[in-house]
């Protein structure tokens, strides 16, 4: 049974106003038995024949995206270390599969450092047969027709869940979900892992270090808080996420969202 997700996404950005019933959005969970390499399956459909093009952004995942979409094929796209932006316009659809984090690798068999920041053809990384599945995925119309194709494919690749791998994504979570982890010295402790092994292991199975997974996480935290209007002032704010000052903070959010946090507030709340 496909079951969809009901919790609201992370890491979107409020960069324009919303036009409600304009595009459509889902997120589907794995099978069971591939949980532990995919988080999800996600669609997104727009028509914008009759509107002005719509720009949405998002920041970055520390996952790696198997993407199809009509005319450009099927790509596997990894972990992005700058924000994701894409201009809506016309119309059209893409329907993906969202990698736990470290879960690619068992498809993938080399460090998954090699990915980052690497958009690649499905054919240059699971050759004939990934060909094979873009065109499958794309011939059909419904989502509930698509993750059956994907999840059988990904199956017959015969993909082993090592217990490290768990203990990777396990961490990875741990840091999206506790926002008192503002220093890899936390996981260290919290793991009972060296902080060279922690590194090694991140880089391999992820593609970014735990420094990155944290930052990353916290951004994504104050941008939550900011659009939210919250109380907290920039300085407090910056505190809270492990910054040492608030001017380290002002330029992490800045050089990753684009505005300063007290920019990106007040667009925020004029939407």
């Amino acid at each position: 049974m496909i079951r969809r997700k009901t919790a609201p996404p992370r890491g979107i950005l409020r960069t324009e106003a919303a036009e409600p019933g304009r595009s459509e959005h889902a997120r589907y969970h794995p099978s069971p038995d591939l949980a532990p390499y995919v988080e999800h399956y996600w669609s997104v459909r727009w028509d914008r024949r009759a509107l002005e093009p719509h720009r949405v952004e998002t920041l970055p995942h520390p996952s790696v995206h198997m993407i199809f979409e009509r005319h450009i094929g099927g790509r596997i796209t990894g972990v992005t270390r700058g924000k994701f932006s894409r201009v809506l316009e016309n119309e059209g659809e893409i329907f993906a599969v969202k990698f736990t984090p470290g879960g690619f690798f068992p498809f993938l068999g080399v460090p998954v450092e090699t990915l980052t920041d690497v958009t690649a053809s499905i054919h240059d990384v699971f050759g004939d047969e990934g060909a094979g599945l873009a065109r499958a995925v794309l011939a059909e119309a419904t989502d509930a027709s698509r993750i059956p194709l994907v999840e059988g494919f990904l199956r017959g690749c015969r993909p082993e869940a090592a217990a490290t791998l768990a203990r990777v994504t396990e961490m990875v979570y741990a840091v999206a979900e506790d926002r008192r982890i503002v220093k890899v010295e936390n996981l260290v402790d919290r793991y009972g892992v060296r902080k060279r092994t922690l590194q090694r292991l991140f880089v391999k199975y992820v593609g970014v270090g735990p420094k990155w997974v944290i930052q990353r996480y916290r951004l994504h935290e104050a941008a939550e808080q900011l659009a939210a209007g919250g109380s907290l002032s920039q300085a407090a704010l910056a505190l809270q996420l492990g910054y040492s000052d608030q001017a380290h903070f002002v330029r992490d959010f800045k050089a990753m969202v684009g505005t300063t946090p007290a920019q990106y507030a007040r667009r925020s709340r004029a939407r």
